[in-house]
Protein backbone atom coordinates (compact mmCIF):
# COMPACT_ATOMS: atom_id res chain seq x y z
CA UNK A 1 0.00 0.00 0.00
CA UNK A 2 1.78 3.03 -1.15
CA UNK A 3 1.93 6.27 0.92
CA UNK A 4 -1.07 8.37 -1.09
CA UNK A 5 -3.44 4.98 -0.36
CA UNK A 6 -2.65 5.38 3.28
CA UNK A 7 -3.37 9.09 3.46
CA UNK A 8 -6.43 8.79 1.44
CA UNK A 9 -7.95 6.12 3.97
CA UNK A 10 -7.02 8.14 7.05
CA UNK A 11 -8.60 11.09 5.63
CA UNK A 12 -11.40 9.03 4.90
CA UNK A 13 -11.99 7.43 8.20
CA UNK A 14 -12.15 10.64 10.10
CA UNK A 15 -13.89 12.68 7.60
CA UNK A 16 -16.80 9.76 7.32
CA UNK A 17 -17.46 10.68 11.08
CA UNK A 18 -18.09 14.28 10.53
CA UNK A 19 -21.85 16.50 10.86
CA UNK A 20 -22.65 17.70 7.99
CA UNK A 21 -21.49 21.31 9.22
CA UNK A 22 -17.80 19.87 10.07
CA UNK A 23 -17.80 18.78 6.27
CA UNK A 24 -19.03 21.85 4.80
CA UNK A 25 -16.46 23.37 7.13
CA UNK A 26 -13.85 21.10 5.37
CA UNK A 27 -14.91 21.41 2.38
CA UNK A 28 -14.24 25.73 2.38
CA UNK A 29 -11.73 25.26 4.02
CA UNK A 30 -10.11 22.85 1.59
CA UNK A 31 -10.86 25.50 -1.18
CA UNK A 32 -9.63 28.14 0.32
CA UNK A 33 -6.48 26.51 1.27
CA UNK A 34 -5.81 25.42 -2.21
CA UNK A 35 -6.80 28.36 -3.77
CA UNK A 36 -3.99 30.02 -1.50
CA UNK A 37 -0.99 27.73 -2.20
CA UNK A 38 -1.85 27.88 -6.01
CA UNK A 39 -1.60 31.55 -5.61
CA UNK A 40 1.85 31.15 -3.99
CA UNK A 41 2.77 28.70 -7.03
CA UNK A 42 1.98 30.88 -9.29
CA UNK A 43 -0.29 29.55 -11.21
CA UNK A 44 -2.70 32.02 -12.57
CA UNK A 45 -4.36 30.57 -14.86
CA UNK A 46 -6.09 28.23 -11.77
CA UNK A 47 -6.52 30.71 -9.39
CA UNK A 48 -8.95 33.03 -11.47
CA UNK A 49 -12.93 32.11 -12.48
CA UNK A 50 -11.86 29.04 -13.97
CA UNK A 51 -10.63 28.07 -10.09
CA UNK A 52 -13.85 25.98 -9.19
CA UNK A 53 -14.47 24.48 -12.21
CA UNK A 54 -10.77 23.20 -12.42
CA UNK A 55 -11.03 21.92 -8.46
CA UNK A 56 -14.25 19.63 -8.65
CA UNK A 57 -12.73 18.49 -12.30
CA UNK A 58 -9.33 17.40 -10.59
CA UNK A 59 -10.86 16.01 -6.95
CA UNK A 60 -13.49 14.08 -8.91
CA UNK A 61 -10.59 12.55 -11.36
CA UNK A 62 -12.34 13.15 -13.87
CA UNK A 63 -9.45 15.16 -15.29
CA UNK A 64 -10.49 16.74 -19.09
CA UNK A 65 -7.39 17.79 -19.72
CA UNK A 66 -7.72 21.77 -20.63
CA UNK A 67 -6.55 22.78 -17.54
CA UNK A 68 -3.56 22.02 -15.87
CA UNK A 69 -0.62 23.45 -13.28
CA UNK A 70 2.07 25.41 -15.19
CA UNK A 71 4.56 25.25 -12.59
CA UNK A 72 6.59 22.21 -10.85
CA UNK A 73 5.37 23.74 -7.85
CA UNK A 74 1.79 23.50 -8.98
CA UNK A 75 2.09 20.03 -10.10
CA UNK A 76 4.18 18.70 -6.90
CA UNK A 77 1.25 20.60 -5.19
CA UNK A 78 -1.67 19.19 -7.00
CA UNK A 79 0.03 15.51 -7.03
CA UNK A 80 0.37 15.70 -2.75
CA UNK A 81 -2.42 17.84 -1.98
CA UNK A 82 -5.49 18.57 -4.28
CA UNK A 83 -5.81 15.15 -5.84
CA UNK A 84 -6.04 13.02 -2.59
CA UNK A 85 -7.64 15.44 -0.14
CA UNK A 86 -9.55 16.58 -2.96
CA UNK A 87 -10.91 12.64 -4.02
CA UNK A 88 -11.91 12.08 -0.07
CA UNK A 89 -13.42 14.80 0.27
CA UNK A 90 -15.60 14.08 -3.22
CA UNK A 91 -16.30 10.93 -2.05
CA UNK A 92 -17.56 11.52 1.30
CA UNK A 93 -19.44 14.03 -0.02
CA UNK A 94 -21.57 12.12 -2.53
CA UNK A 95 -21.82 9.25 -0.20
CA UNK A 96 -23.17 10.86 2.39
CA UNK A 97 -25.99 12.80 -0.13
CA UNK A 98 -27.05 9.46 -1.60
CA UNK A 99 -26.99 7.85 1.81
CA UNK A 100 -29.37 10.67 3.10
CA UNK A 101 -31.47 10.91 -0.21
CA UNK A 102 -32.07 6.60 0.18
CA UNK A 103 -32.57 7.51 4.13
CA UNK A 104 -35.24 10.07 3.15
CA UNK A 105 -36.71 7.82 0.52
CA UNK A 106 -36.93 4.96 3.23
CA UNK A 107 -38.51 7.13 5.24
CA UNK A 108 -40.96 8.12 3.45
CA UNK A 109 -42.39 4.15 2.12
CA UNK A 110 -42.11 3.70 6.01
CA UNK A 111 -44.12 6.21 6.79
CA UNK A 112 -41.98 7.95 9.42
CA UNK A 113 -41.36 11.10 7.59
CA UNK A 114 -42.72 14.50 9.42
CA UNK A 115 -45.34 15.61 6.63
CA UNK A 116 -46.76 18.89 5.91
CA UNK A 117 -50.21 18.73 4.80
CA UNK A 118 -52.88 21.20 5.48
CA UNK A 119 -56.91 20.55 4.60
CA UNK A 120 -56.39 17.10 3.54
CA UNK A 121 -58.47 13.74 3.74
CA UNK A 122 -56.31 11.46 6.34
CA UNK A 123 -57.94 7.61 6.92
CA UNK A 124 -56.93 6.04 10.10
CA UNK A 125 -56.43 1.95 9.71
CA UNK A 126 -56.01 -0.66 7.50
CA UNK A 127 -57.97 -3.23 6.31
CA UNK A 128 -56.37 -5.38 3.53
CA UNK A 129 -59.46 -5.97 1.38
CA UNK A 130 -61.35 -2.99 2.42
CA UNK A 131 -58.85 0.12 2.68
CA UNK A 132 -57.04 -0.32 -0.51
CA UNK A 133 -60.82 0.02 -2.25
CA UNK A 134 -61.45 3.03 -0.49
CA UNK A 135 -58.40 4.73 -0.93
CA UNK A 136 -59.01 4.69 -4.92
CA UNK A 137 -62.29 5.91 -4.83
CA UNK A 138 -61.14 8.37 -2.03
CA UNK A 139 -58.50 9.41 -4.46
CA UNK A 140 -61.07 9.99 -7.39
CA UNK A 141 -63.22 11.66 -5.44
CA UNK A 142 -60.88 14.23 -4.34
CA UNK A 143 -59.54 14.64 -7.70
CA UNK A 144 -62.95 15.69 -8.50
CA UNK A 145 -64.08 17.67 -5.61
CA UNK A 146 -60.96 20.30 -4.16
CA UNK A 147 -58.19 18.27 -5.20
CA UNK A 148 -57.32 17.47 -1.45
CA UNK A 149 -54.56 15.42 -0.73
CA UNK A 150 -54.74 12.09 0.57
CA UNK A 151 -52.86 10.44 3.74
CA UNK A 152 -53.08 6.93 5.42
CA UNK A 153 -52.24 6.24 9.19
CA UNK A 154 -51.63 2.58 9.98
CA UNK A 155 -50.53 0.80 13.09
CA UNK A 156 -49.31 -2.07 11.14
CA UNK A 157 -45.66 -2.60 9.62
CA UNK A 158 -46.20 -2.04 6.11
CA UNK A 159 -45.00 -0.03 3.63
CA UNK A 160 -46.81 2.32 1.64
CA UNK A 161 -49.75 0.61 -0.39
CA UNK A 162 -49.93 3.25 -2.83
CA UNK A 163 -46.29 5.10 -3.27
CA UNK A 164 -46.39 8.11 -5.20
CA UNK A 165 -50.55 8.51 -4.51
CA UNK A 166 -51.03 8.92 -1.09
CA UNK A 167 -48.69 10.07 1.62
CA UNK A 168 -48.45 7.90 4.49
CA UNK A 169 -47.60 7.61 7.95
CA UNK A 170 -46.75 4.34 10.57
CA UNK A 171 -47.94 5.10 14.17
CA UNK A 172 -47.20 3.12 17.40
CA UNK A 173 -50.95 4.57 18.67
CA UNK A 174 -53.75 6.15 17.28
CA UNK A 175 -53.85 8.31 20.30
CA UNK A 176 -49.50 8.84 20.17
CA UNK A 177 -49.60 12.56 20.31
CA UNK A 178 -46.09 12.68 18.34
CA UNK A 179 -47.33 10.19 15.60
CA UNK A 180 -50.30 11.75 14.88
CA UNK A 181 -49.06 15.47 14.46
CA UNK A 182 -46.83 13.47 11.40
CA UNK A 183 -49.75 12.89 9.88
CA UNK A 184 -51.09 16.72 10.46
CA UNK A 185 -54.24 15.26 12.11
CA UNK A 186 -55.07 19.01 13.48
CA UNK A 187 -55.07 20.18 9.89
CA UNK A 188 -57.16 17.87 8.44
CA UNK A 189 -60.30 18.80 6.71
CA UNK A 190 -61.96 15.03 7.05
CA UNK A 191 -60.38 12.34 8.80
CA UNK A 192 -62.26 8.50 7.97
CA UNK A 193 -61.80 5.85 10.53
CA UNK A 194 -61.93 2.36 9.69
CA UNK A 195 -59.71 -0.26 12.63
CA UNK A 196 -59.90 -3.36 12.63
CA UNK A 197 -61.59 -3.55 16.29
CA UNK A 198 -65.13 -1.21 17.01
CA UNK A 199 -63.82 -0.56 20.16
CA UNK A 200 -60.41 0.89 18.70
CA UNK A 201 -62.56 2.95 16.24
CA UNK A 202 -64.39 4.61 19.36
CA UNK A 203 -60.87 5.62 21.03
CA UNK A 204 -59.41 6.90 17.78
CA UNK A 205 -62.48 8.50 16.64
CA UNK A 206 -62.91 10.28 20.61
CA UNK A 207 -59.02 11.04 20.40
CA UNK A 208 -59.44 13.19 16.64
CA UNK A 209 -62.38 14.90 18.19
CA UNK A 210 -60.45 16.06 21.25
CA UNK A 211 -57.12 17.11 18.39
CA UNK A 212 -59.83 18.55 15.59
CA UNK A 213 -63.40 19.40 16.62
CA UNK A 214 -63.74 21.16 12.87
CA UNK A 215 -62.86 18.45 11.05
CA UNK A 216 -65.41 15.77 9.00
CA UNK A 217 -65.22 12.94 10.96
CA UNK A 218 -66.70 9.51 9.73
CA UNK A 219 -66.43 6.30 11.95
CA UNK A 220 -67.13 2.89 10.05
CA UNK A 221 -68.81 0.37 13.25
CA UNK A 222 -69.61 -3.00 12.96
CA UNK A 223 -71.78 -3.03 15.99
CA UNK A 224 -74.38 0.20 15.27
CA UNK A 225 -74.52 0.49 19.27
CA UNK A 226 -71.19 1.46 20.03
CA UNK A 227 -71.80 4.28 16.77
CA UNK A 228 -74.87 5.26 18.84
CA UNK A 229 -72.67 5.27 21.90
CA UNK A 230 -70.19 7.75 20.34
CA UNK A 231 -72.92 9.89 18.67
CA UNK A 232 -74.30 10.51 22.21
CA UNK A 233 -71.30 12.41 23.08
CA UNK A 234 -70.06 13.70 19.88
CA UNK A 235 -73.31 14.40 18.02
CA UNK A 236 -70.56 16.01 14.89
CA UNK A 237 -69.40 12.97 14.36
CA UNK A 238 -70.97 11.00 10.94
CA UNK A 239 -71.12 6.96 12.09
CA UNK A 240 -71.29 4.37 9.31
CA UNK A 241 -72.66 1.14 10.58
CA UNK A 242 -72.86 -2.09 8.33
CA UNK A 243 -75.67 -2.28 6.36
CA UNK A 244 -74.70 -6.00 4.53
CA UNK A 245 -78.11 -7.50 6.69
CA UNK A 246 -80.17 -4.38 5.48
CA UNK A 247 -78.69 -4.70 1.80
CA UNK A 248 -79.49 -8.42 1.64
CA UNK A 249 -83.24 -8.44 2.53
CA UNK A 250 -83.84 -5.25 -0.12
CA UNK A 251 -82.12 -7.51 -2.62
CA UNK A 252 -84.39 -10.57 -1.85
CA UNK A 253 -87.38 -8.24 -1.73
CA UNK A 254 -86.39 -5.82 -4.85
CA UNK A 255 -83.76 -7.64 -6.91
CA UNK A 256 -80.99 -5.63 -8.26
CA UNK A 257 -80.89 -2.98 -4.83
CA UNK A 258 -77.46 -4.34 -4.61
CA UNK A 259 -76.09 -2.94 -8.15
CA UNK A 260 -78.19 0.25 -7.44
CA UNK A 261 -76.30 1.25 -4.39
CA UNK A 262 -73.11 -0.16 -5.05
CA UNK A 263 -73.24 1.98 -8.62
CA UNK A 264 -74.16 5.10 -6.42
CA UNK A 265 -71.67 4.96 -4.09
CA UNK A 266 -69.07 3.99 -6.54
CA UNK A 267 -68.06 7.19 -8.67
CA UNK A 268 -65.80 5.42 -10.94
CA UNK A 269 -68.41 4.17 -13.67
CA UNK A 270 -72.04 5.22 -14.14
CA UNK A 271 -74.55 7.81 -12.23
CA UNK A 272 -73.37 8.71 -8.16
CA UNK A 273 -74.34 10.58 -5.86
CA UNK A 274 -72.87 13.65 -4.53
CA UNK A 275 -74.05 16.70 -2.32
CA UNK A 276 -73.20 19.79 -2.39
CA UNK A 277 -73.92 23.28 -0.17
CA UNK A 278 -76.43 25.67 -1.35
CA UNK A 279 -74.75 29.43 -0.57
CA UNK A 280 -75.55 31.45 2.14
CA UNK A 281 -76.04 34.64 0.30
CA UNK A 282 -78.42 32.55 -2.14
CA UNK A 283 -82.65 33.32 -1.16
CA UNK A 284 -84.80 30.67 0.16
CA UNK A 285 -86.20 29.07 -2.48
CA UNK A 286 -88.83 25.85 -3.35
CA UNK A 287 -87.61 22.74 -4.16
CA UNK A 288 -89.21 23.09 -7.46
CA UNK A 289 -87.12 25.81 -8.41
CA UNK A 290 -84.09 23.96 -8.74
CA UNK A 291 -85.20 20.68 -9.42
CA UNK A 292 -86.08 20.96 -13.15
CA UNK A 293 -83.12 23.47 -14.12
CA UNK A 294 -80.91 21.21 -12.46
CA UNK A 295 -82.00 18.18 -14.67
CA UNK A 296 -81.73 20.41 -18.18
CA UNK A 297 -78.29 22.14 -17.46
CA UNK A 298 -76.43 19.31 -15.62
CA UNK A 299 -78.27 16.30 -16.18
CA UNK A 300 -78.43 15.84 -12.24
CA UNK A 301 -81.39 14.79 -9.85
CA UNK A 302 -82.09 15.73 -6.81
CA UNK A 303 -82.06 13.36 -4.15
CA UNK A 304 -82.47 14.76 -1.15
CA UNK A 305 -81.76 17.99 1.60
CA UNK A 306 -80.37 18.48 4.81
CA UNK A 307 -81.58 21.82 6.27
CA UNK A 308 -78.90 23.20 8.23
CA UNK A 309 -78.33 22.08 11.63
CA UNK A 310 -80.67 19.08 11.24
CA UNK A 311 -79.40 15.43 11.61
CA UNK A 312 -82.09 13.87 9.33
CA UNK A 313 -82.14 13.50 5.76
CA UNK A 314 -85.57 14.73 3.45
CA UNK A 315 -85.13 12.39 0.75
CA UNK A 316 -87.40 12.63 -2.31
CA UNK A 317 -88.35 15.92 -1.10
CA UNK A 318 -92.15 17.86 -2.04
CA UNK A 319 -91.65 20.73 -4.93
CA UNK A 320 -92.74 23.04 -2.70
CA UNK A 321 -90.59 22.36 0.34
CA UNK A 322 -88.26 25.46 0.66
CA UNK A 323 -84.63 25.13 0.47
CA UNK A 324 -82.58 27.49 3.05
CA UNK A 325 -79.65 28.88 2.64
CA UNK A 326 -76.65 26.62 4.32
CA UNK A 327 -79.14 23.28 3.27
CA UNK A 328 -76.92 20.31 2.25
CA UNK A 329 -77.84 19.41 -1.50
CA UNK A 330 -77.96 15.95 -2.71
CA UNK A 331 -77.93 14.92 -6.41
CA UNK A 332 -77.30 12.12 -8.72
CA UNK A 333 -75.20 12.52 -11.33
CA UNK A 334 -72.12 10.85 -13.69
CA UNK A 335 -69.65 13.38 -12.38
CA UNK A 336 -69.35 16.03 -9.60
CA UNK A 337 -70.94 19.46 -10.53
CA UNK A 338 -68.07 21.81 -10.33
CA UNK A 339 -68.56 25.35 -9.66
CA UNK A 340 -72.43 25.13 -9.78
CA UNK A 341 -73.96 28.69 -11.37
CA UNK A 342 -77.12 29.11 -8.90
CA UNK A 343 -77.73 32.26 -11.00
CA UNK A 344 -77.78 30.40 -13.77
CA UNK A 345 -80.46 27.86 -12.83
CA UNK A 346 -82.96 30.59 -11.38
CA UNK A 347 -82.46 32.27 -14.73
CA UNK A 348 -83.20 28.92 -16.92
CA UNK A 349 -86.27 28.50 -14.24
CA UNK A 350 -87.83 31.64 -14.99
CA UNK A 351 -87.24 31.11 -18.63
Amino acid sequence: MNLFTRIRIKLYRHFKELSWQGLLVFVLAYMLLSWLLLFLAGEQALTGQDFFYWLVVTASTVGYGDLSPATQSGRWLTTLFIIPVGLSLFAITIGRVAAFSAQQWRKGIMGLKQLQLDQHILVIGWDGKRTPQLLKLLLLEAAQHRGRELCLCVSDEMENPMPGEIRFVHTRGYSDDGDMDRACIAKASSIVIDTPQDDQTLTCALYAWKRNPEAQIIAYFRDESIGELLREHCPSIECTPSVSVEMMAKATMDPGSTHLHQQLLNATEGMTQYSVTYPDNQETVAVADLYGPLKSVYQATLLGIQPPGEEKIQLNPGLDSLLEPGSRIFYMAETRIRNLDWSQLRQHNAG
